[in-house]
């Protein structure tokens, strides 16, 4: 089985008026110089997946200028053997909406249908910010084994913030926050155990792969004592915590509070003490090792989408990391300035020239041959 785009059009997005490209099951190159458009077609691809895109942006954001007329994105997509029409579009930076064959559906069901993994320069710094990039990464990599998680992340939240709001209001009656603790447990025990899960199924598919890039050992640490292993635990541990947090204004125990920590394995050296090239090459251990589980539990690798990837590989790891992508059968979207980058590649992946001329995006296929 696999997952793949057949096609891909997008109208009034980002810098794109509207722009059309055909694909199949292999890799998709896209290259060009900076500012064409490369990224803003992988944030498109992005979209075909629940949330906020790799740039994390409102729907507004995602308008073409000055028109801001709302922007739409198609897709054709193969799943599990099944062809399929996803659209998604906002209007005038409304909520962006989805529809599936017809059909309006949720992103929870978008989720179930397509599975898709990106690495963007911006994640280059992950190990060395602050902890709630981590955890969108942690969260993200949780979203892509189960859809559901983002709804339980959702009710955490928005419980979370509806407790805060009665700290500010200065509310006394212990009711109010019973009933708040007991969603947030219910929620936030999900969140962790889901978040468990998938790091295990992570570490697996690392210590089983034969690969040219570093394995990492992952765990989840509180940037404050333990994280409660049952709901029953954490709905005390929130009851424990009433008057501090009360104090701090805010919930100081919970997943919101949960680190990844990540280790280089061979070295036994922390992340964020690597190297920028050992930071990089563990990124795309993580990103390969999630395909490979994702591909054993669902049937099929998800779509990566691989941003400006070979920054900081040299040659043998680049052409390590499109054998191992090939070899997955993933189809990945990746871009760089020139097909040089990829010529190792070659007939193995479908290449685009992206380029913008005075606000006029066009896309040409061209050989990476």
């Amino acid at each position: 089985m696999s997952l793949y785009l057949t096609e891909l059009t997008l109208s009034h997005f980002r810098s794109h008026k509207r722009v059309r490209l055909e694909a199949d099951a292999r890799p998709v190159v896209l290259f060009g110089a900076n500012g064409a458009g490369k990224t803003n077609i992988l944030e498109a691809v992005s979209l075909m997946s629940p949330g906020r895109g790799l740039r994390r942006a409102s729907a507004e954001e995602m308008t073409r200028r000055p028109e801001a007329l709302g922007w739409k994105l198609r897709g054709g997509l193969v799943s599990m053997g099944h062809g399929h029409e996803v659209e998604t579009w906002s209007e005038n930076g409304a909520a962006r909406q989805v529809r599936i064959d017809g059909k309006a559906a949720s992103q929870v069901a978008l989720g179930r249908l397509a599975r898709v993994l990106w690495l963007v320069p911006a994640m280059d710094r992950l190990w060395i910010e602050a902890a709630d990039g981590r955890r969108r990464f942690l969260d993200r990599m949780v979203l892509s084994f189960e859809p559901a998680h983002a709804e339980a992340a959702l009710a955490y939240d928005k419980a979370m913030r509806d407790r805060n709001r009665l700290f500010r209001d200065e509310v006394r009656d212990p009711h109010w926050y019973a009933a708040l603790e007991a969603q947030m447990a219910e929620a936030g025990h999900r969140m962790h155990v889901a978040r468990v899960e998938a790091l295990e199924l992570v570490q697996a598919a690392q210590a089983e792969a034969e690969t040219a890039f570093p394995a990492a050992e992952l765990t989840l640490v509180q940037s404050e004592g333990e994280m409660p292993e049952t709901e029953g635990d954490l709905r005390e541990a929130l009851v424990e915590s009433r008057f501090r947090d009360m104090a701090a204004g805010r919930a100081l125990v919970g997943p919101h509070r949960t680190d990844l920590r990540g280790v280089y394995t061979a070295k036994g050296v922390d992340a964020k003490d690597c190297s920028t090239g050992e930071q990089k090459a563990l990124l795309v251990s993580l990103i390969l090792a999630n395909a490979r589980a994702l591909a054993a539990r669902i049937g099929a690798p998800p779509l990566l989408l691989l941003d400006e990837v070979s920054a900081h590989l040299d040659m043998q790891r680049r052409a390590a990391l499109y054998d191992e992508i090939c070899a997955l059968g993933a189809q990945a979207w990746m871009t760089g300035t020139g097909p040089e980058l990829f010529a190792e590649l070659g007939a193995r992946a479908r290449g685009y020239e992206v380029s913008d001329t005075e606000g006029a995006s066009a896309i040409v296929e061209r050989d990476l041959a």
